[in-house]
């Protein structure tokens, strides 16, 4: 059986960003499987302005109304938007992007997050806010801190969007074991991850076995512990190659490697680029 197939943001954007105003009925010309199932490796957010739109996400249909936003976690299988009759936003960001005080709220709403309905202020901030980062984004010739600037708007809209989500409501689905495990899961792997890359480490944290934490992981997420180590490991890694001023080498044993050309040579394997070379990239 063909594997769900995952989508990497680097593959079409090179600044961690993808946004674009979609109208009634637009179909991306860059999606060639419009109606397949898929996952995505970075944070996906919709907000609605007019009309109606409806996703099927983790065998879940959800329907958005006017004045809405909506966001998909790196993980959760899902169908492109349905926006017949919709207009609004689509942006996607890099999980580098995505603080961890945030990505706390989000991934909170692991269940199956619901649509959020902007109140008339929230929704002309969100709109002013995506109309300037698009424009900033687009620039034919981007100048001096080009990057930091798309960086900080970007920042701007996801702070607007946990503030949304932070006293979301979301008790009303029961939370079955496997997600209860997953949300325990991540919450200690974003506070250990400097210190603990052991699958097994992890499973004796949770008081299970590693077979169960695997399984419980595959059920909710569809990807392995493993996989969300690696990940969280690359990402704190990006982080320190993005803010600090700290080496190569140096950030290899902040992350708890003593050979730091094994972990040069690992971030290159997942990411296409070496360390010096993503901080000159997204430094420029």
């Amino acid at each position: 059986m063909r594997d769900i197939p995952v989508h990497q943001l680097r593959e079409r954007a090179s600044t961690g960003l993808e946004i674009r105003r979609f109208v009634a009925g637009d179909i991306p010309d860059d999606d060639a499987d419009t109606l397949g199932a898929h996952r995505d490796d970075h944070y996906i957010f919709f907000v609605i302005e007019e009309g109606t739109a409806s996703l099927m996400i983790d065998f879940h249909e959800l329907r958005f109304g006017a004045s809405s936003l909506y966001y998909i976690l790196p993980g959760q299988v899902h169908h492109r938007i349905r926006n017949e009759v919709g207009y609004g936003w689509f942006i996607a960001i890099d999980a580098l992007l995505i603080a961890p005080d945030y990505r706390n709220v989000f991934e909170s709403q692991l269940v199956l997050q619901q649509p959020f309905a902007l109140d008339a202020i929230k929704m002309r901030q969100c709109t002013d806010l995506l109309c300037l980062m698009r424009e900033k984004y687009q620039e034919d010739n981007p100048g001096p801190f080009y990057l930091q600037v798309v960086h900080s708007l970007v920042q701007s809209f996801v702070g607007i969007a946990a503030c949304c989500f932070s006293g979301f409501d979301n008790l009303q689905f029961a939370l079955s074991r496997p997600v209860q495990l997953a949300q325990e899961f991540k919450k200690l792997l974003i506070n250990n991850i400097r210190q603990v890359k052991s699958p097994s480490a992890y499973a004796s944290m949770l008081n299970v076995s590693e077979t169960y934490l695997n399984e419980a992981l595959k059920k909710v997420t569809g990807l392995s512990v493993s996989y969300w180590i690696q990940q969280e490991v690359l990402l704190e890694a990006k982080r320190l190659l993005y803010y600090s001023e700290m080496n190569v080498k140096e950030i290899a044993h902040t992350l708890g490697y003593t050979d730091h050309t094994y972990f040069s040579r690992l971030f290159k394997k997942v990411e296409g680029t070496t360390p010096l070379l993503f901080r000159t990239h997204y430094r420029k």
